[in-house]
């Protein structure tokens, strides 16, 4: 099955009518149609597949340690676009199809892996899979966390059929090093006239939660110096966010708000805003957060309400194996950047285990949004260059 008719064959699913973008939540019905496919897709290729406690799913072309792992994950953010994910998976399968019509016998084993929950969009700490299979993230912790509707994730995994077992995963132990191929999150490629890069490493980045404490009333009866209003506080400290991040050539998002009691005719009590900041490293993040904090404070003395920071995850800068990125890069002479995004791949790096990512122009450079994009051609031109790099590296 070529990588066309693969990618036609998930196009519907999770897809919203409405608005043509995916709702692929982990361990629900979209997502968990994906992995049905996924599965089949290796059992038809004679790949053995294995699944983790964790949720993750991996399938072995070739027995024995030292494995080059390749894939991405099925999981899509809320309304989100086809590729981010997807394209990884589709591609490996489509890589090792165009191995065997090589003739290649790889000399080390190869599988394709499928991360649970990369983008934290149910639990609310991203690529949750990849840091429970390599430990980074503390079983205690995966089993007190819940979706927002409070249901615990190993709640969640056993309904959706799953036998959830948290922990490192014993597969992890046969993997030598990572590549993982993904539709790139910005216009890099397209500056440079280039169909694929390959990464250097990940800004790190963060999720704050600020709670903006006021006095509810009526927004009718009540006059405007009277108010404590902290909707107010917060729309000036996103101001803020958005005058920093732009001077500083950093990024900073507030992305999510949630308004108690959330009605038109009253004027709030609390307003909950969560912050996703990034920076080129880790100093300047950290700057970056601590100037939004103290505007929210300075706000909230003048606005008469309060607030209080919570930080909820936060990742530190990633860089990737550079003998690995220069080796992958140098035969198609492919640029390699940055990328300001989460992966996978850096969790794995993190870990300890030498990674590398692939990415594919484009040309919009929109991402997280049903307009994302990637041309067939460049889809193409990354399976190609997927399959070069697992034939390089299992020579």
């Amino acid at each position: 099955m070529t990588f066309e008719q693969m990618w036609a064959g998930i196009a519907s699913v999770g897809r919203s009518a409405a608005t043509r973008g995916y709702f692929r939540q982990p361990y629900t019905s979209a997502e968990l149609e994906l992995r049905a496919w996924f599965t089949e897709e290796c059992t038809r290729r004679g790949l053995d597949v294995e699944a983790d406690g964790n949720g993750n799913l991996v399938a072995w072309w070739g027995s024995g340690d030292g494995a080059v792992l390749t894939g991405s994950h099925l999981d899509s953010v809320l309304d989100g676009g086809a590729y981010d994910g997807p394209l990884g998976v589709v591609s490996s399968l489509a890589a090792v199809d165009l191995l065997r019509d090589r003739g290649v016998t790889p000399r080390r084993p190869i599988g394709i892996g499928v991360f649970a929950d990369e983008e934290g969009s149910r639990f609310g700490i991203g690529c949750l899979g990849s840091q429970l299979a390599t430990g980074l993230l503390a079983v205690e912790d995966a089993r007190v966390m819940r979706d927002r509707d409070g249901r615990l994730l190993e709640d969640v995994m056993a309904a959706a059929g799953l036998e959830p077992g948290l922990g490192r995963a014993a597969w992890l132990d046969r993997v030598g090093c990572y590549v993982e191929l993904h539709v790139e999150q910005g216009r890099n490629l397209v500056d440079r006239d280039a169909a694929v890069g390959v990464a250097s490493g990940i800004w790190p980045h963060g999720r704050w939660r600020f709670d903006f404490d006021g006095e509810a009333n009526h927004a009718g009866a009540t006059r405007m110096e009277d108010r404590r209003d902290p909707m107010v506080t917060f729309a000036q400290t996103a101001l803020v966010a958005r005058a920093e991040a732009l001077s500083s050539g950093q990024r900073a998002t507030f992305g999510r708000i949630e308004a108690t009691p959330n009605g038109t005719n009253a004027v709030p009590s609390r307003v909950a805003a969560w912050l996703d900041a990034r920076a080129e490293d880790d100093e300047l993040l950290s700057g970056l957060v601590h100037t939004l904090e103290q505007a929210a404070a300075d706000r909230a003395g003048l606005d008469g309400t309060a607030v209080t920071v919570t930080a909820e995850s936060l990742s530190a800068a990633v860089e990737f194996d550079p003998a690995l990125a220069a080796r992958i890069a140098a035969p198609g002479g492919w640029p390699v950047i940055p990328t300001q995004a989460g992966h996978d791949a850096g969790i794995l790096q993190t870990a300890g285990i030498p990674t590398a990512m692939l990415f594919v122009r484009n040309p919009t450079g929109i991402s997280h949004s049903p307009e994302e994009y990637a041309g067939t051609g460049d889809c193409l031109a990354g399976v190609e260059a997927l399959a070069d790099t697992l034939q390089e590296l299992t020579r």
